[in-house]
């Protein structure tokens, strides 16, 4: 048996389904929601002061079998024909996305072993959470995101483009309408974003709001252009979740009424 092409078919889901991948899958998708517990949990004081040695020891453990999982991985990879160069493939491999993140998840864990300071560590163990994005590896399901989004990513990209400029024009609007009634609250364009982004989005937190006459106009039609504008990509998103679910399914089903389309 080739234990390195064995390997790679355990810790690789897309490449095996015999009940020794499942195993692997099942135990490390339980370990990842167990960090993310644990993560969450810490951060309570009371619970941190009475089982923070605990923690910490579940965190050493569970870092040490991610590290595991992490090497095992590059040092099987080359078995797949595009990993296939001992050198070229490992790198190709450790600059994929769920790779980068799979590394960031344990690194803040051995940052103190290189002498970084502790004080900027605090912020850097903010990214253990990221292993709750290593499920996707795990459940399939879960890649439908990643594929709606690849699918539209020319109408989100326009639409993107759209809020910005709108974003751009609202700001300069309004900051010349309230700059002279209001000169420390709409004090220039990049502190009145504040507000668009706030109107836009239709948040509203009350803390900056137009006083005259022409600003009360303006903002009047950019918050009903901003419940337009950000319903374009929900409905690019969601026609594109029907789409791949149809799809995975066989079906072709209209995005408007859901009737199936006979062919």
């Amino acid at each position: 048996m080739n234990i390195r092409k064995r390997t790679w078919e355990i810790v690789e889901a897309s490449t095996s389904g015999d009940r020794a991948s499942r195993i692997f899958d099942i135990s490390i998708l339980s370990l990842i929601f167990l960090n993310v517990i644990a993560v969450i949990i810490g951060s309570v004081q009371s619970v941190q002061e009475r089982w923070g040695a605990a923690l910490n020891v579940f965190e050493a453990l569970s870092v040490l079998v991610f590290t595991v999982e992490y090497l095992a991985r590059l040092w099987s990879c080359t078995t797949d024909p595009q990993f296939r160069s001992r050198f070229r493939g490992r790198v190709r491999l450790a600059f994929r996305a769920m790779s980068i993140i799979d590394l960031l998840s344990i690194l803040p864990f051995y940052l103190p072993f290189l002498g970084i300071d502790l004080r900027f560590l605090r912020v850097l163990r903010l990214l253990r959470i990221l292993r709750v994005a290593k499920v996707g590896r795990y459940y399939s399901s879960l890649n439908l995101i990643k594929h709606v989004f690849q699918s539209k990513k020319e109408e989100l990209l326009l639409t993107s483009a759209l809020m910005g400029l709108l974003l751009v024009v609202s700001s300069s609007l309004l900051y010349y309408c309230e700059n002279a009634a209001q000169p420390d609250t709409f004090s220039s364009i990049p502190a009145t974003m504040w507000w668009s982004v706030a109107t836009l989005t239709t948040v509203g937190y009350g803390d900056m709001y137009p006083i005259t006459l022409m600003g009360k106009f303006f903002a009047s039609i950019i918050a009903i252009l901003g419940i337009g504008m950000f319903a374009l990509p929900t409905g690019i998103i969601g026609a594109g979740f029907v789409e791949a679910i149809q799809k995975k399914k066989g079906q072709h089903v209209c995005p408007h009424c859901g009737k199936e389309l006979h062919q």
